[in-house]
């Protein structure tokens, strides 16, 4: 299916002996954006870094199953992960600006891929700015630090560094959970909007903020899969009893 952009199958992930995720399979739509909720420790994370294979960074990390990206198992032996990663692209919680003029934040990916030429760079760079939305509040200083940037700043300003690269697909790792109200409220509008190029997949804490951002949304329990639906269904007439519960408040 074309509109399908990733299909996990079977896709189970151990700690050494712990199992972490259990047997997950569902379908990622492309050009949507995803929300995986459930509480603390359920797994959420942990799957979100198996779609780039981060776990691949730890050692006692054992993984089965598939992970299909448009038809591609990307745990098989033979794939490439440098370009799985580039791919795919990661915002996490906590910004992570480099300790860089705002310019050679977002140039640094595309360098590193081999661009050298100024005009080009200097393209992506303001294209990068302006998808985050931060462009207007930078551009009279993209050779000063990125570390004079406000919180919610530094966050666009890592989701730029992330599509400067052009990744088909971006997740993101609670992105606002650090942020004050009104640059939370930006980055939803902006992952909204990022939606029209890229298939997003966002974990979240806040429900209200799945209930705004996301087309669907995954409940995660205890490393299980409970349920996936539009996130309309799944807040308002969720099939599993436990998704109820948990939205509703009773647990979590």
């Amino acid at each position: 299916m074309k509109d399908i952009k990733i299909e996990v199958k079977d896709l189970s992930l151990y700690y050494g002996e712990k199992k972490a995720l259990n047997d997950i399979s569902m379908l990622i739509p492309s050009n949507k954006v995803t929300a995986l909720i459930g509480p603390s420790g359920c797994g959420k994370s942990t799957f979100l870094r198996s779609i780039n294979r981060m776990n691949d960074l730890i050692p006692s990390v054992k993984i089965t199953g598939q992970m299909l990206v448009e038809g591609v198992d990307i745990y098989d032996k033979n794939v490439d992960v440098v370009n799985i990663r580039k791919k795919i692209g990661m915002v996490f919680q906590k910004s992570n600006p480099f300790p860089k003029s705002i310019y050679e934040n977002i140039a640094y990916g595309p360098k590193i891929n081999g661009m050298k030429n100024k005009t080009d760079l200097d393209e992506i760079v303001e294209t990068s700015l302006r998808q985050a939305a931060i462009w207007e509040e930078v551009k009279d200083r993209l050779f000063d630090s990125a570390m004079g940037l406000s919180g919610g700043q530094q966050q666009r300003l890592c989701i730029a560094r992330t599509l400067a690269v052009s990744p088909d697909i971006v997740l993101m790792d609670e992105p606002a959970s650090a942020l004050d109200p009104i640059s939370t409220s930006k980055i939803e509008e902006l992952v909204h909007e990022l939606k029209e190029q890229y298939t997003i997949i966002i974990v979240t804490h806040n429900m209200q903020q799945a209930a705004r951002t996301s087309d669907f949304t995954a409940f995660f329990y205890l490393g299980e899969l409970i349920e996936i639906d539009k996130t309309k269904t799944i807040f308002t007439k969720p099939s599993k009893k436990q998704t109820e519960d948990y939205i509703t408040g009773r647990f979590g």
